[in-house]
């Protein structure tokens, strides 16, 4: 007879194997390091999208105020002014709905700026902010305000947590100055 009893000779030897086995190793580092690895192209990619939707709504306030500057229009409406900024920015989505803008005239005698932050489109509510737009006269000094609200692609991982202003959206806002031409 033995000098030591041993029960499950068999689960004792599978047991040991299993624990001295290194099949399973790559795959516990691969759902280590791959959920990281989506977050930070996740981010990059949401980062990317703010800035060229940016950069394009920038370039369409530029060229817009430019021909407003200009006098090419006769005489100019929000509406006017929006639809050739839609036209001028090729990607943002829904453009008319979401777009909101202000033509400010500025106080040359005293320099008071408007308020800095541009009002954006509530999509929370009905009735929209009132914003002004006023033409202004000849040689005087308008500032233009421009605020649209986009939904982020991916609204729970890094960065588009850190964007939610209304309803899940972040802003993007353009401004631009010009000096009223003389007739």
């Amino acid at each position: 007879m033995s000098a030591r009893w041993q029960p499950f000779p068999r689960l004792r030897r599978g047991l040991r194997k299993l624990g001295l086995g290194e099949s399973g190793s790559a795959s516990v580092e691969f759902v280590l390091y791959v959920p990281l690895f989506l977050a930070v192209f996740m981010a990059a990619f949401e980062s990317g999208l703010i800035t060229l939707r940016h950069v394009m709504l920038e370039r369409a306030v530029d060229i817009s105020v430019r021909n407003l500057r200009l006098g090419l229009w006769a005489d100019p409406t929000p509406e006017m002014l929006r639809d050739e900024i839609c036209a001028q920015s090729a990607i943002i989505p829904d453009c008319q709905n979401v777009l909101l803008l202000e033509l400010i005239p500025v106080d040359q005698a005293t320099w008071t700026m408007p308020d800095p932050g541009a009002s954006c489109v509530n999509r929370n509510e009905e009735i929209q902010p009132v914003t002004a737009f006023v033409t202004g006269g000849q040689n005087q000094l308008m500032l233009v305000k421009a605020c649209a609200i986009f939904n982020p692609i991916f609204p729970s991982t890094g960065l588009g947590l850190q964007l939610v202003r209304d309803d899940g959206g972040y802003a993007v806002t353009a401004f631009s100055a010009f000096v009223n031409e003389p007739v």
